[in-house]
């Protein structure tokens, strides 16, 4: 398996992620740009804002005692970003102190790390954190799973589900690979 090819799971187009021209197209998503999101029960959405450029860099989703944070990038329409992405993130991770092991996991290959962070009195802590990635049709998906779903399998699959039902709109126009596909403020109700 050559460092380029696609990692995604077999089923992909199938249960998702999806892409937009795979999605059912009466459900009732909300509109992010980059990402359709299927409202449930239970989920709660906030949009991660860079201070500087006021551009929204990811969505994040509170599901089932879990985070997830999403974002969209543009990718090659034959190779994929996973496998460099990975690399990438393992670097990020042991430069900060941590420890980081690579699974295979519901939706492919994913890192498990588990990262120090500042918290409490004693000014130590360990965050675990999930990192999946699946990639699609001309995108790759990147997701960061904090919370219960880190060690807990059933919100893990709840989870997992989550991230499987996004709709990945990567748009027509050319764009470089690894940029981030550009996400919006989902529109009111009655705002058109």
């Amino acid at each position: 398996m050559s460092d380029d090819a696609k990692t995604a799971p077999a089923d992909r187009a199938a249960n998702g992620p999806f892409d937009e021209s795979e999605a059912n197209a009466v459900r009732p998503y909300i509109d992010l740009g980059g990402i359709k999101v299927l409202p449930r029960e239970g989920l709660n959405l906030r949009l991660e804002v860079e201070e500087q450029t006021k551009r929204i860099v990811a969505v994040g989703l509170d599901y089932a005692g879990s985070t997830l944070q999403v974002q969209p990038f543009a990718a090659p329409r034959s190779t994929g970003l996973w496998e460099e992405t990975r690399e990438q993130i393992r670097q990020q991770v042991r430069q900060q102190g941590g420890r980081v092991e690579e699974r295979e996991g519901p939706l492919g290959p994913e890192l498990l790390a588990e990262v120090p962070v500042i918290a409490g009195a004693d000014g130590s802590g360990k965050r675990l954190a999930r990192f999946v990635g699946v990639d699609g049709p001309r995108w790759f998906l990147r997701g960061v799973i904090g919370g219960a779903a880190t060690s807990d399998i059933e919100a893990a699959a709840q989870v997992e589900d989550l991230f499987r039902s996004l709709v990945v709109v990567r748009g027509g126009s050319p764009m470089p690979p690894r940029d981030l596909i550009p996400l919006k403020m989902p529109a009111t109700p009655g705002s058109a």
